[in-house]
């Protein structure tokens, strides 16, 4: 298994130190080592990619399993943020949506041969979400600290609209992209 796989199996492994200390109350300044855990399973991200590109270790194994990844992570993130009352469910709704909408493409697609990259619209709403989550950690360790100000709030409801219209915009561009292959 070559580093740009590993790099994205790590980035799986570390979804479960992530939700603990999403969830567990218990931990101090549990939230800002959510954000840590969180920055450096992104960065594994963009790591694996260029690597991979770099050095021509682009496997199967990573085309699948990279966006499956960075999937999880995100879903766990925004599933979490959802229980603990900080993302409406609706939002949950439409990335999950989208998520599901566009494993199913590419779950058609592979029996056929075709491979299905992730695109610009695909890219940019990934680095949104990541920004998005990043941020969303980082204003409730300052909550917790008792810092809070309607600027922040308001650049996180900005950041949570990008998120979300960026992520119809790229699961509609998905589907109308591949739509021969939901044909017959």
């Amino acid at each position: 298994m070559n580093l740009p796989n590993k790099l994205t199996l790590l980035r799986i492994v570390l979804i479960l130190p992530f939700v603990a200390f999403m969830l567990l109350d218990a931990i101090p300044h549990r939230f800002l080592l959510a954000f840590l855990v969180f920055a450096g399973a992104s960065f594994t991200d963009m790591l694996d990619g260029y690597l991979a590109r770099k050095h021509h270790l682009i496997t199967d194994f990573g085309i699948l399993m990279d966006p499956l990844a960075d999937k999880l992570l995100v879903t766990s993130a925004i599933i979490c943020f959802v229980s603990l009352g900080m993302v409406p469910a609706v939002v949950a709704i439409i990335i999950l949506s989208r998520e599901f909408l566009v494993t199913s493409i590419r779950l058609v697609a592979a029996p056929k041969g075709r491979v299905i990259p992730a695109d610009k619209w695909g890219k940019a709403k990934t680095i949104c979400q990541m920004v998005w989550i990043g941020y969303l950690l980082l204003i409730q360790w300052a909550v917790t600290l008792g810092v809070q100000s309607s600027a922040m709030v308001l650049l996180g409801q900005l950041l949570m609209s990008a998120t979300t219209l960026l992520t119809v915009i790229s699961g509609g561009n998905y589907l109308i992209k591949n739509a021969d292959l939901l044909k017959g």
